[in-house]
């Protein structure tokens, strides 16, 4: 458990953010280097098929997709090719009684899916893909292998579900260290907080009721103002998050400050120890989170690769309930409300790192 004295503390170490030489990817933008992926071995793939995967995930963020849609196309394409690019099918017989003539990472057909080069192009298939999931009503909360198959239209709806697990670690994977965009961030509270501060004025960072955006403000300003600190790392935590969204709306920090006894009260991270080792997020690009929403996974899959092992992300029933499960590396998932985000660091030490 952190001390109340090192919530406001000072440090000039930097942490970067999946660093990555491809030039497309911007910061949080889920753009993979696709020569990096063919250099890993991750979930017993590799080489072309690592390559595959960071097409299909490059596919989905060209279309503003969130990293539940990165995960759901990979895995259709480990159920269908196990991310090799076939030239051929498995001589299936259509209903009207033709040989189906699919092919590619999806086993996509003529009809449907047009020439034979754009369902052997990855990234074209890929995004064949994804056009047809953006039109199935609901997929975000659908279980996965329901929305690979409202595609897909496999005879078993249940076909994938073995292929879920592999396909969120190799996303995990290529996220962390493929790729997905460079972050470079300071650690010095004070510049973290004006950065917070001038996306406050801009609109881009918004509080609710009580406004706990002071508390960031009196940090940006020098002030040290009693049971009113926010923890460096949570500080961190805010400016990642607005470098992967255009708008973050943040609910609760630090509840000692506002007088706030609700949820876990006095033993929440909000307000133990000085308070401020938690935030609240309720709003990402003006959509409202449950914690199993695609904004809601999004930030937790670019945040898990970073973050100190110990750290906890609050909504696990909520995802489990929505049939949205993920697995994650350095968090802790715990049980909360259905009505927001939480993230906290009040049960580790350990410091943000490069992942």
């Amino acid at each position: 458990m952190i001390a109340a004295a090192t919530v406001v503390a000072l440090t000039t170490t930097a942490v970067l953010f999946g660093m990555a030489p491809d030039a497309r990817a911007g910061c949080g933008s889920g753009v993979v280097d696709t020569g990096a992926a063919g250099s890993q071995s991750i979930a017993g793939f590799s080489g072309e098929q690592l390559e595959n995967a960071a097409q299909i995930m490059n596919a989905a963020a060209e279309l503003q997709l969130p990293t539940q849609a990165q995960t759901i196309g990979v895995m259709t394409a480990i159920g269908e090719s196990t991310l090799r690019n076939l030239d051929h099918g498995d001589n299936a017989i259509n209903p009207d009684g033709t040989i189906a003539d699919s092919v590619g990472l999806f086993q996509q057909q003529e009809r449907g899916y047009g020439p034979l080069a754009d369902r052997m192009d990855p990234f074209k298939a890929a995004t064949a893909f994804f056009t047809r999931l953006m039109g199935v009503p609901g997929w975000e909360t659908m279980e996965p292998t329901l929305a690979a198959n409202a595609v897909q239209i496999n005879l078993d709806p249940y076909y994938y579900t073995p292929f879920y697990a592999p396909a969120t670690e190799i996303v995990h994977g290529l996220i962390s260290t493929g790729g997905a965009g460079a972050c470079a961030i300071g650690g010095d509270a004070k510049q973290l907080a004006q950065q917070l501060v001038d996306a406050a004025d801009q609109g881009r960072l918004i509080g609710s009721t009580p406004d706990h955006i002071k508390e960031i403000r009196w940090i940006a300003q020098g002030q040290n103002v009693p049971d009113c600190g926010v923890d460096v790392r949570i500080l961190q935590v805010l400016v990642l998050a607005l470098q992967v969204f255009d708008q973050v709306g943040v609910s609760d920090i630090n509840r000692k400050c506002t007088g706030q006894i609700e949820g876990a009260g006095t033993a929440s991270s909000h307000y133990f120890d000085g308070g401020g080792l938690a935030v609240d997020f309720y709003r990402l690009n003006g959509q409202s989170l449950t914690g199993a929403d695609g904004n809601s996974i999004r930030l937790i899959t670019a945040l898990d690769p970073v973050m100190p092992d110990g750290a906890r992300v609050g909504q696990i029933l909520c995802r489990s309930e929505a049939g949205t499960t993920i697995g994650t590396t350095h968090f802790t998932q715990f049980d909360d409300t259905c009505n927001h985000l939480h993230i906290d660091v009040g049960f580790t030490d350990g410091t943000l790192t490069a992942g």
